[in-house]
């Protein structure tokens, strides 16, 4: 069973230039449910009150899903989740020695016994608890087995594997998450940067390896390149790892739309998954098997996200493109005259930089018909 703990409200917020108010959170929130996240991380309540007036506004949604909070391992954070009434915390440490050097100066040991305290004290209050290893890509292993061991002992419930500076590949990922599933102690969540652009391959290796969940965020939000987009992982695990998803294409249009205004980042025309131009196929080889079998050159189907089918009339169209316009105005078309009409209407896209429309192409084919 694979598991997204979506933390847009958390990891994609903290992207910068970026800031949700209250009224944005709760869309998003009920909008992520809507369409498949399994559980959210909404934020961190040792911002202060207003970030945990959010969360609670978030609760009160009743969402019949978990809500989890991001915190420092520390019993400060930790006290300020258990004022928000969350059931569910993220404790983050950091777990390379890059990071040890600098937030504990090296003392392997007060980070221990100091995660230790934690997660007792939160584990006294019922809470779920993932361990977040901040910084696991350039971690020792032999660590991140001692973190996990001691997290297991503690009664801890899953282990954060967290690619924080998005070095990873796909292949180092598996290797890496293999060998921590295969020690048996902690559930592993995947939490996978975007700096490389393999935030989401790197993710789905994650899962292949044996993670059981993933961080994600809304078009990839997040600091720097961004997380693994929560679209992408979506359709990935339903199509490519076959989990039972239920995608309703209109939720996942408006959760979208949601986030982009809110974050006020532009949807680039080829993003994977929600592009609006992803099933434009303008090459004629690829139109003509397409209006043959819509199997051809598609590895899912437009309705599955809120998209449309185009096959634009471009520099590269074929005959076939032609035709099926002309059909869709009541023409069928003489081959003679579209053997005639095809280098007029690739001279005329490449000089002007600009498809053909319909009415367009009617103009021009009517004129040769008459020559």
């Amino acid at each position: 069973m694979f598991l997204i703990n979506d933390t847009t409200l958390r990891d994609g917020e903290q992207a910068a230039y970026v800031a949700f108010n209250t009224k944005e959170k709760i869309k998003i929130a009920q909008k992520l449910f809507k369409v498949g996240a399994d559980e959210l991380e909404v934020g961190i309540p040792a911002m202060g009150r207003k970030e945990q007036e959010d969360i609670k506004e978030i609760i009160s949604l009743n969402l019949p899903t978990r809500i989890m909070s991001w915190n420092r391992a520390t019993l400060k954070d930790l006290e300020a989740s258990l004022k928000c009434n969350l059931k569910a915390v993220d404790l983050s440490i950091p777990v390379s020695d890059i990071l040890i050097d600098v937030k504990f100066k090296g003392d392997k040991n007060r980070l221990l016994k100091q995660l230790e305290e934690v997660i007792i004290q939160a584990k006294k209050e019922n809470l779920f608890v993932c361990i977040g290893g901040e910084d696991s890509s350039r971690a020792n292993l032999s660590f991140l087995k001692e973190v996990m061991q001691l997290g297991n002992s503690l009664g801890a419930n899953r282990f954060r594997y967290c690619d924080t500076v998005g070095i990873l590949t796909p292949h180092t990922t598996y290797e890496n998450i293999k060998n921590l599933v295969d020690l048996n102690l902690l559930d592993i969540e995947m939490h996978t940067h975007n700096d490389f652009g393999m935030a989401t391959a790197n993710t789905i290796s994650g899962f292949e390896a044996g993670a059981k969940s993933a961080n994600t965020t809304v078009i990839g939000l997040g600091e720097r390149a961004g997380n693994a987009s929560f679209e992408q992982v979506l359709m990935s695990l339903k199509t490519l790892l076959k989990k039972d998803v239920h995608i309703n294409s209109k939720d996942l249009k408006d959760l979208i739309t949601t986030v982009s205004k809110a974050s006020n980042r532009r949807i680039d025309t080829n993003l994977p998954i929600i592009g609006k131009n992803i099933f434009s196929h303008e090459s004629g080889i690829h139109v003509n098997a397409m209006i043959k079998s819509n199997l051809c050159y598609e590895p899912f189907s437009p309705i599955d996200v809120g998209l449309k089918r185009d096959y634009p009339i471009g520099k590269h169209s074929g005959t076939s493109t032609l035709i099926y316009h002309l059909k869709s105005l009541g023409i069928e078309a003489n081959k003679d005259v579209l053997q005639k009409l095809l280098p007029i209407v690739r001279q005329i896209v490449t000089k002007r930089k600009k498809v053909l429309q319909n009415n367009e192409l009617r103009e021009l084919y009517l004129c040769l018909l008459d020559i």
